[in-house]
C-alpha cells in the first residue's frame, strides 16, 4: 500500500555479493537482539514493534517490544496486531493460486474472461491483461496511479474505483516497465469474488488465515479501529511523533487490509518457506502455486552503487517482482521480501528460502529505517555474515542524508519563488467546479476572500489555497496528518479564462499514493458539462 518511508526496502538494490561463512546456522536468537531492537526504537522514535524469526520450520522469536500507544504503559506482545499493509498482497496472490488449483482460473488468461466489464485506457491492454499481470506491476500504469480514488478514504466503492480505471492514461507501454500500483490488486479481489462467490475478505479469512492458524488476525482496514490487543498507529507530525488516526476504509483490503501479529505472521512465513505445507502434513497450496507466486516476473531497475559505503552489503546481482513478493539476492542467496506502509504502520517481511529463514518486523511508526536495520541485523546473524555491518549506524546515516536532501529541495523551491508576483486574475475567478476524467469533481470556493479546495469524493481533502507565485497556489490541507500539501497551477487561455489546472506535491517526502500529478482539472461549464 502507501508508504511514507525514507527508503523502499523491498526494492532490492545493486550488484556485488558479500561473503558469509558456510557453517551451520545457530538455532537460537541473536544474543544481542533485545538490546539492538531497543537501540533502533530509540534512534528512530518507534513506540512499538512486533518481531518474528523463524528457522527450519521452528518459531525462534515471536514477541513484542515497547508500547501500543505513547503515553500509556500497555506493552506490545507477540499477539499485538499491526496493519501489515502491502504484505497483504501475497495473500491475494495465494488466493488466486487456490482458484487456479481448482481449475476455475488460469494465471495467463485475460482478466476480461472473468470480468467482461473491466477496462483500461488502451483497448489492447484491456484485451491482453492477464490474471498474472494484475499482480506484477507491469500494466503501464504509473507509480501509484489511481490511488486518489481510495486514499484518503473516498466515497467510491470498489466497483466504481474499478470502473474509473479506464480514464487513467498509461505512463509506459504495456509490460515495458515496473511501476508499483495498488488498484490492480483491487481488481484481483473482484476476480476472487466473482469466481468464488465469496468476498475477498471471506475467502482469505476462511481459506487462508483459518487454515494457517492465524486466529488473531483479521482482513479489514477498519478492524484497526477495534478494541483489543491492537497497536495504535503513530507518525511524526510537525517534528513530533504522536498517535494518528488509522486508515479505516475497506475499499482496498485486497491490496493491504490484513492486520496481524508477530505470532501469526511467524505461522504464515513458515507455510511460505515450506512451499505451502501445513504443520499437520496437509497442504494449504501446491508446490506449483508456490513456484508461480515466488518466481520473478517483472525486472526492476538496478540502482547505482550506494552513496554510503555502509550500505555495500545491499549490492545485488538481480532484482525483480514476483506475485506479491519482491525477489532479489542478499549476500549471495535468493531473498523474497516485501514491505508495507499505512498511516502509522510500516512493516517488512524477509525470507531466505535456502536457509528456511524468515524475519518479520511490524512497527507502529513510519520508520522504514527501523524495520530495515532490525531485519538485516537478524539475517546477518543467521547467515554468519562477515564482515559485520552496523545496520543501526548505516541507516542512521542514510536517514540523515535523505532528510538533508528533502530539506535542500524544499529550500531551493522557496528560494526560486517570485514572492512579489501576482495572480493573473482576481481570486474569485479561480473559484468554480473542476473535473478530472478519472477522479471526478473538485470544487474551489471563494470563502471570506480566500480560496478553499474541496475534493468532492474525499472528505479529508479540504484545504486553503495560498498564493505561491504567478498562477500557482499551494493547497494546505486542514488535516495536517495528511502531510501532502500540493501546488495547484492554473493555465489561462488567450481570452483570460482558466483552461485547466494541474497539481503536484510540494515536498519530495509526500507519499506516492497522493498521485496529484496525474490529475488534469478542467473547469465545468454550467449547462454543458466539462470542457474536455
Amino acid at each position: 500500500m502507501r508508504r511514507r518511508l525514507l527508503i523502499t526496502s523491498f526494492i532490492c538494490i545493486l550488484i556485488i555479493p558479500f561473503t558469509f561463512a558456510q557453517t551451520s546456522a545457530p538455532a537460537s536468537a541473536p544474543p544481542d537482539l533485545d538490546t539492538f531492537v531497543g537501540q533502533v526504537m530509540n534512534a528512530f522514535h518507534v513506540p512499538g514493534i512486533g518481531l518474528a524469526i523463524v528457522k527450519d520450520g521452528k518459531v525462534v522469536v515471536a514477541k513484542g517490544y515497547g508500547v501500543r500507544k505513547l503515553g500509556e504503559a500497555t506493552p506490545v506482545d507477540g499477539q499485538t496486531r499491526f496493519g501489515i499493509a502491502s504484505n497483504t498482497k501475497v495473500f491475494t496472490a495465494t488466493a488466486l493460486g487456490l482458484l487456479v488449483e481448482e481449475g476455475k482460473l488460469r494465471w495467463d488468461a485475460p482478466v476480461v474472461q472473468y470480468l467482461p466489464w473491466f477496462q483500461l485506457w488502451d483497448p489492447y491492454v484491456t484485451r491482453e491483461l492477464t490474471i498474472r499481470d494484475l499482480l506484477v506491476h507491469r500494466s503501464g500504469l504509473g507509480l501509484g496511479a489511481g490511488d486518489l480514488l481510495w486514499w484518503p478514504a473516498s466515497t467510491y466503492d470498489r466497483k466504481e474505483i474499478a470502473r474509473r480505471l479506464k480514464f487513467i492514461r498509461p505512463a509506459t507501454s504495456f509490460r515495458a516497465a515496473y511501476a508499483y500500483d495498488n488498484v490492480l490488486y483491487l481488481i484481483a479481489g473482484e476476480v476472487i469474488e466473482t469466481i468464488s462467490g465469496q468476498s475477498w475478505e471471506d475467502f482469505v479469512a476462511g481459506r487462508i488465515l483459518k487454515k494457517v492458524g492465524m486466529t488473531g488476525s483479521n482482513v479489514r482496514h477498519s478492524d484497526a479501529t477495534a478494541a483489543g490487543n491492537v497497536a495504535v498507529p503513530h507518525a511524526e507530525i510537525d517534528g513530533t511523533v504522536r498517535p494518528i488516526k488509522p486508515f479505516d476504509s475497506d475499499n482496498t483490503n485486497p491490496a493491504g487490509g490484513i492486520n496481524s501479529s508477530a505470532g501469526d505472521m511467524a505461522k504464515w512465513v513458515n507455510v511460505l518457506l515450506a512451499e505451502g505445507a501445513l504443520p499437520d502434513g496437509s497442504r494449504l497450496f501446491s508446490v506449483s502455486t508456490w513456484r508461480n507466486v515466488s518466481t520473478l516476473v517483472t525486472p526492476m531497475p538496478m540502482a547505482a552503487r550506494p552513496t554510503l559505503p555502509e550500505l555495500a552489503p545491499l549490492l545485488r546481482n538481480f532484482n525483480g517482482y514476483a506475485l506479491g513478493l519482491g525477489v532479489c539476492d542478499y549476500r549471495g542467496r535468493k531473498m523474497l521480501t516485501h514491505t508495507g506502509g499505512l498511516p502509522g504502520y510500516v512493516s517488512m517481511v524477509s525470507m531466505i528460502p535456502d536457509l528456511k529463514l524468515g524475519v518479520v518486523v511490524l512497527t507502529n511508526q513510519e520508520s522504514g529505517a527501523a524495520f530495515s536495520a532490525i531485519s538485516y541485523h537478524v539475517l546477518d546473524y543467521y547467515m554468519n555474515a562477515t564482515p559485520a555491518t552496523d545496520w543501526l549506524a548505516a541507516y542512521s546515516k542514510l536517514v540523515a542524508m535523505q532528510q538533508g536532501g528533502i530539506a535542500q529541495a524544499e529550500k531551493q523551491a522557496a528560494s526560486s519563488r517570485n514572492a512579489s508576483s501576482k495572480p493573473s486574475l482576481p481570486l474569485a475567478q479561480y473559484a468554480g467546479t473542476y473535473n478530472d476524467a478519472w477522479y471526478g469533481e473538485v470544487d474551489i470556493a471563494s470563502e471570506n476572500g480566500k480560496l478553499v479546495m474541496k475534493f468532492s469524493h474525499t472528505p479529508a481533502l479540504v484545504g486553503d489555497l495560498e498564493h505561491w507565485q504567478y498562477d500557482t497556489f499551494v493547497v494546505r490541507w486542514r488535516d495536517r496528518e495528511l502531510r501532502a500539501d500540493a501546488y495547484v497551477t492554473f493555465s489561462i487561455d488567450p481570452n483570460g479564462k482558466i483552461e485547466q489546472a494541474k497539481m503536484r506535491a510540494v515536498s519530495p517526502a509526500t507519499d506516492f499514493s497522493f498521485d496529484f500529478q496525474d490529475l488534469l482539472l478542467k473547469p465545468v461549464v454550467k449547462g454543458r458539462g466539462t470542457t474536455h
